[in-house]
């Protein structure tokens, strides 16, 4: 892949989330020409972004703004030939709490970064979609044909985004991929995501690993493969208005990745269920697992971290970041 994005202007946004700060990493070791675009807050926080190399960072256009506002989106993407379009509200709890924040953010940020592509005279934007919005598998392995299920409000937003994407290649012309991911993980997740909450608990010493339901089945991608995806979605023209799933083509069991995560730590311990930890019911995505031969076919991508590599990169980096995991004894959404 080296250097197959060289000399190009690009942005991403959500740059300094999990994603997208592995995303702008990667793109200027492949001789990208990056505009980071970072969510504004009165602390000029940089997110993510953070742990990249002084290198990395003296390479990079940083530009603070919010997606919810037209005005920035358009000036920050003015010059670029690719967007990879990331920012969004992603916490599933949460958007049981605040539909409407998620509605702004996911849908209206979308159509802002859309029409700002547009306006400029067509800039291919790398939308990121997410394996939530099959909900619970109707058939496995899941394609990119499977049926949309709105199982969460979140879910629902994305897929909003979602078609909003598709209308505007379909209207516009304008130049759309969608990437799909199934459950990426590894180094600088959020603390509130799975792996980094069993890896926290661990690593506080608490003994046992409290979770919500143990039984839903999940496809995780090791952080690096997933960008793969993006970076290949942002040169393919076969891609452009398709939508294209990124996941490993495994699964496990929540329970048993807890177990493997407890294995792997030699920690000890057992896994139980917390009732404030569950999805409401009719919310809970009980199968998730990728078929992932479109991509491979349109894209050439294939994963290439097995899940225990993986784990081990993770559980490394927080290891080393402690302060990037939640209070093992908490739970908030």
């Amino acid at each position: 892949m080296a250097g197959i994005v060289h000399g190009k202007s690009l942005m991403v946004t959500g740059a300094g989330g999990f994603i997208g700060s592995h995303l702008v990493e990667r793109l200027v070791r492949e001789g990208g020409l990056v505009t980071a675009f970072l969510h504004y807050n009165s602390r000029a926080s940089m997110g993510n972004l953070v742990h990249l190399s002084p290198k990395v960072m003296q390479s990079i256009k940083v530009v603070h703004g919010d997606v919810q506002d037209y005005g920035s989106v358009l000036a920050a993407m003015d010059g670029c030939e690719v967007v990879f379009h990331l920012a969004a509200l992603i916490g599933i709890p949460y958007s049981y709490a605040a539909p409407r924040s998620y509605v702004a953010t996911n849908v209206g940020g979308t159509l802002n970064v859309l029409e700002a592509a547009r306006s400029l005279g067509g800039v291919r934007v790398v939308h990121t979609s997410t394996s939530e919005v099959y909900g619970t598998a109707l058939t496995v392995p899941i394609d990119e044909g499977h049926p949309l299920q709105a199982q969460s409000p979140y879910s629902a937003s994305k897929m909003a985004a979602d078609k909003l994407a598709e209308s505007y290649h379909l209207s516009f012309g304008l130049p759309v991929v969608t990437v799909r991911p199934f459950n990426t993980y590894g180094p600088r997740q959020s603390g509130r995501a799975v792996i980094p909450t069993i890896i926290g608990q661990l690593l506080g010493g608490n003994g046992d690993v409290c979770l919500g339901s143990l039984a839903p089945m999940r496809d995780f991608n090791y952080v690096c493969d997933t960008v793969d995806a993006f970076v290949l979605a942002g040169i393919s023209d076969d891609a452009i208005g398709r939508v294209v799933n990124a996941g490993s083509g495994k699964s496990i069991s929540i329970g048993d990745l807890a177990y493997k995560i407890i294995s792997l730590l030699g920690t000890g311990g057992k896994v139980v269920q917390g009732n404030d930890r569950r999805r409401p019911k009719g919310s809970e995505v009980m199968n998730l697992v990728c078929d992932n031969s479109l991509a491979a076919d349109l894209l050439c991508w294939h994963p290439q971290t097995s899940l225990a590599d993986g784990l081990q990169r993770t559980i490394r980096f927080f290891g080393d970041h402690p302060e990037a995991l939640r209070n093992p004894m908490e739970y908030g959404v």
